[in-house]
């Protein structure tokens, strides 16, 4: 007979319910468990760490106060839910976490009724939890929607839309802010909470200066009665800023703030607002990395994003020179040449490689949180006043800001510069996270340049003419997630805009591609070359406009195909197709499928879909022998 004090708490739990029959002593050890497990993993596999650490006892606390999946817990993001996953599936999924066929990094509707939303956006989640709890309204007999949302997206006007929305509606939707004062970097705005701080003696300015001014009062008549009125006026003005007034201002009830960590409060305050019946807010203050000494001691992110990791030094197995590493460094030498030069970020500075940016120019450098929106309009007026705006963004944030793209800065021909990192198949992140819609929805953008980064020297030269040319207007950058490989940087030059580069030169088929899949395309040619089928392969860095050059290239070779990492509706070879119509030629596109695309290796990914160098070679073998079996073939390359 197995005995139960020796055994694990953690293996003894297969199902959140499970939790309730615990301790609080065992609940502790439990704890403990937990992040030791994370830790171990992770270190294994990458992911999001530091988040993760800070939020077992809400977990543990939400698990037990709450009957998922009746009730609906939700995440907002989903990054900080790997110990819910912990507690609602087999373990052993965490073994293949992010990876090919293995567990999703966030919630994952596929993989258990206790997920109910994958979008890992930030901000979104209480828009998903009013629409939840106002249907429930409408079934009898429905539980409880619970969301978390972290202090940082908070930072998101989404979030205050759907906060009015269910101050005014009396939503009963029950809303755990987890406050933990940063979301990828130290929070920008967030809770009032932040702001009340800075009018109490825990700010040492204000410390200082109440002193001297209580010196200042007494040396005057009446000055006791000063000091009184002094002390109302803060403490009506704390009142005036504190998280409480400002949801309750909204028709939200507020609890807190209370410790995180604190497994006991977190509950009895959760069991508290649950039997409100209208909408409330619990506020807890958490750790980022709780547990873990480097997590915990790491000023900037707190570990929240790893690849693997050595537990002991919390050191990286591997570090290779990124592309997101040469573009901070470009864009440094760039801030050097150009003084008008502003960088823009939202709340993803050092992510997006603007950290030695931000240490270099500090007062050019902005961080708007979460708020891709208001990013890009805040730097069309910054362009509208004279300087040149960068907005390092990633591609897949970059579609929460459409609107402001095209009418706040391409309708104004503003020369602000997007620059889209982790464009195309990304890979562990999954669906959320994969850059494969940016070329279709800028394609569509009047008037703006659009260009793709082949390898490291080019992206320095891509961000050198953005910033320098005599033409200014938007322009976007989009380059790949992932090493850069060692290269010597060179003088940067400016790349004439729609002018593309013959790789090689062949007679078999046209090959043009983009970005990262251009040297894709070389390997594929390697492979024809020795079976005699030289190709001519064009790198087509920029996507909009075309070169021109593209109608006569493409009436002396028998097939013309096309090769993107961006799914093909509108993409790449779309405007190709588009550009070669009219003259009866036919393009075969070679892109990402209309679908949303899993997490996995980028190398196991394009291989999947066809887009390494055996895919690549053999679609043109294809199209070459669709061509040769077709009656009446015209005996003219493109006719």
């Amino acid at each position: 007979m197995e005995d139960v004090s020796t055994t694990p708490i953690l293996d003894r739990i297969g199902t959140p319910a499970d939790l309730r029959s615990l301790s609080e002593a065992e609940l502790r050890t439990l704890a403990e468990e937990i992040r030791q497990f994370l830790v171990t993993t992770v270190s294994q596999t990458g992911g999001h760490l530091g988040p993760n650490l800070g939020v077992v006892e809400l977990t543990l606390a939400l698990h037990r106060v709450f009957d998922s999946p009746n009730d609906r817990i939700l995440w907002d993001t989903g990054h900080q839910a790997y110990v819910h996953k912990l507690l609602t599936r087999p373990r052993e999924g965490f073994a293949r976490l992010r990876k090919l066929g293995g567990m999703s990094g966030y919630p994952n509707r596929t993989e258990s009724e206790h997920d109910f939303i994958e979008n890992s956006h930030a901000s979104t989640g209480l828009s998903y939890a009013s629409g939840m709890a106002e249907a429930a309204r409408r079934q009898p007999g429905a539980g409880r929607v619970i969301v978390v949302v972290g202090d940082g997206a908070l930072t998101g006007g989404m979030a205050y839309e759907a906060l009015n929305n269910i101050g005014h509606r009396k939503t009963p939707v029950i809303i755990v802010v987890n406050d933990n004062g940063r979301s990828y970097a130290p929070t920008v705005g967030g809770l009032a909470q932040h702001l009340a701080q800075q009018l109490t003696v825990l700010n040492p300015t204000y410390h200082r200066t109440k002193s001297r001014v209580d010196r200042m009062l007494r040396g005057l008549p009446g000055g006791d009665k000063a000091i009184e009125a002094g002390r109302r006026i803060k403490e009506g003005l704390k009142e005036l800023v504190s998280p409480r007034t400002f949801f309750e201002y909204l028709g939200i009830k507020y609890s807190g703030p209370i410790n995180g960590h604190n497994i006991e409060d977190i509950e009895r305050t959760l069991r508290q607002v649950s039997r409100l019946g209208e909408p409330a807010v619990v506020h807890v203050i958490t750790t980022k990395g709780r547990g873990y000494g480097p997590a915990e001691e790491d000023e900037i992110d707190h570990l929240h994003g790893v690849s693997a990791f050595d537990v002991l030094t919390a050191k990286p197995l591997s570090r290779r020179v990124s592309y997101t590493d040469i573009f901070g460094e470009a864009l440094l030498k760039e801030a050097e040449r150009e003084p008008r030069l502003v960088a823009i970020t939202a709340a993803m500075g050092s992510s997006a490689g603007l950290g030695p940016f931000a240490e270099r120019f500090p007062d050019r450098f902005y961080d708007v949180g979460i708020a891709e929106q208001h990013a890009v309009t805040f730097a069309a007026g910054l362009a509208m006043a004279g300087l040149r705006p960068v907005v390092a963004i990633y591609s897949t944030f970059l579609q929460r800001a459409l609107d402001q793209v095209m009418m706040d800065v391409c309708l104004h021909k503003l020369p602000v510069t997007f620059v889209l990192d982790r464009a195309g198949i990304t890979g562990d992140d999954g669906p959320s996270h994969h850059g494969i819609f940016d070329l279709t929805f800028l394609r569509a953008m009047p008037g703006l340049t659009l260009a793709a980064a082949s390898d490291p020297q080019e992206l320095r030269d891509l961000l050198h003419t953005a910033i320098a040319r005599d033409d200014p207007g938007p322009f976007a950058i989009r380059f790949p997630k992932g090493a850069a490989g060692e290269s010597e940087p060179q003088p940067v030059r400016i790349l004439p805009v729609g002018e593309w580069e013959v790789r090689r030169q062949g007679s078999a088929a046209l090959l043009l591609a983009t970005g990262k899949l251009v040297a894709v395309a070389m390997e594929a040619a390697a492979l024809l070359d020795a079976e005699g089928l030289p190709l001519t392969v064009i790198n087509c860095r920029y996507i909009k406009p075309l070169d021109p050059r593209l109608t006569s290239w493409a009436r002396r070779h028998p097939a013309v195909l096309t090769l993107e990492d961006n799914v093909a509706t509108g993409g790449f070879g779309s405007g190709v197709s588009e550009a070669l119509a009219p003259l009866g030629i036919p393009v075969t596109v070679m892109a990402v499928p209309d679908s949303f695309i899993e997490q996995g290796g980028q190398s196991e990914l394009l291989k999947q879909l066809g887009l390494d160098a055996q895919g690549v070679a053999a679609r043109v073998r294809r199209t070459l022998g669709e061509l040769e079996s077709m009656p009446n073939q015209a005996t003219q390359p493109g006719s």
